[in-house]
Formats: structure tokens, sequence, C-alpha cells
């Protein structure tokens, strides 16, 4: 018997929408009040899921202390409260949109070993989240 664990976290931080490679314009067309110079700040809500066998002993999937310090170690201690823009180096190359940032935390956790990480949802606002999952990532498929 395979089960899904969902697990929410959460951690604030600051980004700007801003791509080198685009003219000033092209920045404010793409990403608008978003490109701010002095940027922006968003209190995001991040959903592990995680899968596996029931372990017959212990009747989890996996240990919730387990996860929570993984994912404690792995991602908020790297952005929470951070300008991920300049604080967290993945987004000195790319930018911080969420989208990439769910990305982001996917690549962090997909080797968690007491269960496979399936998907990884960021909510940014209320009218706002982004999923990204083990099918589209073409991550392994242990």
């Amino acid at each position: 018997m395979k089960l899904t664990l969902h697990r929410k976290y959460a951690f604030a931080a600051s980004h700007r929408l801003h791509s080198p490679q685009l003219s000033e314009d092209e920045n404010w067309r793409a990403y608008g009040k978003c490109n701010n110079p002095y940027g922006h700040g968003h209190n995001y809500i991040v959903e592990v899921a995680v899968s596996g066998p029931v372990d017959p002993e212990t009747g989890m999937i996996a240990n919730l202390v387990d996860l929570d310090s993984y994912v404690q170690r792995e991602v908020l201690d790297a952005f929470d409260h951070t300008y991920l823009n300049e604080q967290v180096p993945a987004f000195q190359k790319i930018v911080p949109t969420t989208e990439n940032v769910c990305r982001e935390i996917f690549r962090r956790l997909e080797r968690f070993p007491a269960a496979r990480l399936e998907r990884i949802r960021i909510q940014e606002t209320s009218l706002n989240s982004f999923e990204y999952d083990r099918e589209t990532s073409g991550g392994p498929s242990s």
C-alpha cells in the first residue's frame, strides 16, 4: 500500500523580478510592479508531498520529525527572511519567480531519504500558487 503525506511549511522572503537579459522597458512589461528596484516580499506557504509504503512497525510513510528537520535544513534555513536575488546562490543566475523558487525547492528536497518526493506546491499570494511534480521535473523515478 502506498500513501502520500502532505506537509505545509512557511517562510518569508523578498525578491525582485528582473532579468539582466531584458531592457528596462522589457522588464517592466514582463514583471510590472514586481520589477521594483527595491524588491518586494511574500509570506510563502510550501506544501511538500512525499509518498511511500506504510512501515508496518511505525505505521508511517516517514517520520515527521525527520521530514521537518530535512525541510528546515534544506529550505527554510536558506530561504526564510532573505532577499532571494542576493542571498540564495541559485537565484543569482536565474530570476526568482515563484515558478523558479518552486523548482529550486523540489531540487533541494528530492533526495529526502525516507520517502519519495512527489510534488512541491508553493503559494505566493491568496491568488497565486504553483506546483512542480516528479512527472514534470524529469527527476529520478526511484
